[in-house]
Order: C-alpha cells, then sequence, then structure tokens
C-alpha cells in the first residue's frame, strides 16, 4: 500500500513538474494569459480594497450619529441635567453631554461672527441641549427612532432632531458597492474560467497526436487530463499571484498622495493594502478558478480525441 501511494504520488509530481516546464517554455505567452487571469482577479480586489478604506477613513462612524434634544426654552438647566441623568441609565445611549444655554450662546458668539449683534439681546433666546451618543449596537434606524420617540416625549422638550442623514446615505453606498463587489467577482470568476478553459483547448488541440499514442499504450483519461489541470492550476495560481502584486503597488503609489491629502484635513488616514487574508482568499479563488477551467476543457475535448484505427 504504501509503495502504491509512493507510485501515485510520483505521477502527481511528475505531472506537476511536466505542466510547469510546458509553461516555462513559452514564457510570452504564459506571461500573457497570467495578465488576462490577473486583470480579472484584482478588479474585485480592488473594490473590496476601496471599499475597506472608505469605511476605515469615515472611521467606521464612529460618534457620527448622533441624537439633539432641544429644550424648551423656560425649562431651567438644573431640570435639563437632571433628565440627562436619568436618561444616561437608559439601555443603547453611550453618551450623553449637557449643554447649557449660556455655552451655546457664547459658542456661537465667538464662530458666527455677529458678536457685537448678539449683545444688543436683552435675554438669551438659545434653549439648553442634550447631545446624545447612541451606543455602537443602536445605531440601526429602529434603535434611532426608539431613542427619538424616548426624548420626544418628554414634556420639557421642544424638538430632537437626528443627525445621521449622511450617514444612511453612505452606507447604503457602500452596501451598494459590496453586491457590486459579489456581482464582479462572479462575472470576473467565469472569465478566468473561460480564458484558462480556452488556454487549455488549445493546448490539448497541439499535443493531439501526443494524447493519441498516450492512449493506445492504456492511458486513461483521468491519466491524460492531469498534466492540463495542473496547467491550469498553476495559471490560476500565477494569475493571482501576480493579481496580488498589481493591488499592492497601486497602493504603493497612491498612498503618499491619500496621506498628502488627508493631512489637509487634520488627519493621519493612511491607505491599508491587501492582507494576508486577502492573498489567501485571492491564491485560493484562482486555484479553484484554473482547476475548474482546466476540468471543464480537458473532460470534454479529450472524451473526443480516440486513437485512430
Amino acid at each position: 500500500m504504501s509503495l502504491g501511494l509512493t507510485s501515485y504520488g510520483a505521477r502527481h509530481v511528475q505531472a506537476f513538474l511536466a505542466s510547469l516546464g510546458r509553461l516555462a517554455r513559452s514564457p510570452f505567452s504564459t506571461f500573457l494569459t497570467l495578465i488576462v487571469i490577473a486583470l480579472a482577479l484584482v478588479l474585485p480586489l480592488g473594490l473590496e480594497l476601496f471599499v475597506t478604506n472608505a469605511r476605515l477613513a469615515t472611521g467606521g462612524f464612529a460618534n457620527a450619529i448622533d441624537l439633539s434634544v432641544y429644550f424648551k426654552t423656560d425649562v431651567p438647566l438644573a431640570k435639563a441635567e437632571q433628565l440627562a441623568k436619568s436618561a444616561r441609565a437608559r439601555a443603547g445611549i453611550a453618551q450623553i453631554d449637557v449643554i447649557s444655554a449660556d455655552a451655546a450662546l457664547a459658542e456661537f458668539r465667538a464662530y458666527s461672527g455677529f458678536g457685537a449683534a448678539l449683545g444688543v439681546l436683552n435675554a438669551n433666546p438659545l434653549p439648553h441641549v442634550l447631545h446624545v451618543h447612541p451606543a455602537s449596537d443602536a445605531e440601526s434606524a429602529a434603535s434611532l427612532e426608539a431613542l427619538r420617540s424616548y426624548f420626544a416625549a418628554w414634556p420639557e422638550v421642544d424638538v430632537v432632531q437626528i443627525d445621521a442623514q449622511w450617514v444612511t446615505r453612505f452606507n447604503a453606498i457602500l452596501e451598494v458597492l459590496r453586491r457590486l463587489l459579489v456581482i464582479a467577482a462572479a462575472i470576473l470568476g467565469a472569465g478566468v474560467v473561460a480564458v484558462i478553459g480556452n488556454t487549455i483547448r488549445l493546448e490539448i488541440l497541439n499535443r493531439r497526436g501526443e494524447i493519441e499514442v498516450t492512449k493506445i499504450v492504456g492511458g486513461s483519461n483521468g491519466f491524460v487530463r492531469r498534466p492540463f489541470l495542473y496547467a491550469g492550476i498553476l495559471y490560476g495560481l500565477g494569475g493571482a499571484l501576480l493579481a496580488w502584486g498589481i493591488a499592492a503597488s497601486a497602493i504603493g503609489m497612491l498612498a503618499a498622495p491619500v496621506a498628502t491629502l488627508a493631512r489637509t484635513y487634520g488627519s493621519r488616514y493612511t491607505l491599508v493594502g491587501p492582507t494576508a487574508q486577502d492573498l489567501v482568499l485571492l491564491i485560493a479563488g484562482g486555484v479553484i478558478l484554473g482547476w475548474l477551467g482546466a476540468w471543464l476543457s480537458a473532460t470534454r475535448h479529450l472524451r473526443s480525441i480516440e486513437p485512430r484505427a
């Protein structure tokens, strides 16, 4: 049994090395095929990196969603602070900041440019405000609406405003991009299967005479098919590695300009490139697509090649 396993393994190693040798003997045509496969694989990878960097650039929307609770102007500050203290115990609330009417007026005076005009006012027209930051697990539309209804039910509250419309829109855009990623991966994956299948078909036609001789001496379809399967796997593996190199090079070229742009907005954000997990998934996808394309093509065309009498 050990001898049989050794012989079986040796045949696979022989088929692998033979396929590798044939690809190496035609470097130009092999490289062109790898380029086509790499371009098909790098497009969904690039879209995935775009979505990832878009989310990271926004900080995962941390503290981006909040509620502004405006009290009626006759509500005293002590009452506002008392209500804020009781609301902090409610589930789904991460933090509540109390902004007094005096603090709001001072800030408005400092940044609005109407400081002199505000001096003629006899009383502060601004109300006390609560800035409510929902917990990370309470940022869904239903949870935000529940919080809005909770604060709006207070008789002391005049208006409750949810500052989340842009976040909702951006999340919707990212969801569209994620679905486009799945669609693009499926379409381009089918393209990789077609490219490799056609390449293997041409290889089979070029080696028709050799295949007929192999079958004459007793070689089965499985035996004849094995080198072509390894060729497909090598095409997929090489295309995946080349796609990884293209993506990493693109990130490297864009990293410095993006970092410079981020600094103009007071951010230290830097682009994130493909991770080790991305590499593993890319290689696995390339190998599986390569094997599938080779298997479909070889299985179909080898059946039509039989030794001539």
